[in-house]
C-alpha cells in the first residue's frame, strides 16, 4: 500500500530547537505533527496492516537544504501516528521486517512524503 503525506514534516533540527525554546516544546511539536499525519492518512488506510511489514520512505524535499538524516529523523512521529490509529499494533522489532528504506528526492513544486507498507508473508501463511 502506498500512503501519501502531502507535506513536509518537521526534521530532527527543528525537534531539537523545540524542546530547548520551552519543556514542553518537544512534546507540543510531535503532538501537532502527528494529528497533521493522522488526518492526511485516516481515508488512505482501510484496515490494520498484517504485521510484519516492511517500509519504504520517499521523502520529497523542495531543495537540498536539510541532510538527509535531518528529514527522516520524521519517521518517528509517521510510525507513532501509525500506532496511535491502529494501523500498527506496534513499532517494535517484531513488527517492522528488515528495518526501514530511506529514498530521497527534490520535488520544488509539491514536497511530500510517501510511504510504502508491504505486508510480509512469514512462515506457512
Amino acid at each position: 500500500m502506498k500512503l501519501l503525506i502531502p507535506f513536509t514534516l518537521p526534521g530532527l533540527n527543528e525537534y531539537i530547537d523545540a524542546n530547548r525554546s520551552h519543556r514542553q516544546g518537544g512534546n507540543a511539536m510531535k503532538s501537532k505533527t502527528q494529528r497533521a499525519i493522522i488526518a492526511a492518512l485516516r481515508k488512505q488506510i482501510r484496515r490494520p496492516f498484517r504485521e510484519p511489514v516492511k517500509m519504504r520512505f520517499c521523502w520529497y524535499e523542495k531543495d537540498r537544504r536539510r541532510d538527509k538524516d535531518n528529514i527522516s529523523f520524521a519517521k518517528k512521529f509517521i510510525l507513532d501516528a501509525l500506532v496511535q490509529m491502529k494501523a500498527l499494533r506496534n513499532d517494535g522489532w517484531n513488527n517492522i521486517d528488515g528495518g526501514f528504506r530511506d529514498d530521497f528526492f527534490v520535488d520544488k513544486a509539491q514536497p511530500r512524503v510517501e510511504i510504502e507498507i508491504t505486508e510480509v508473508k512469514r512462515g506457512n501463511e
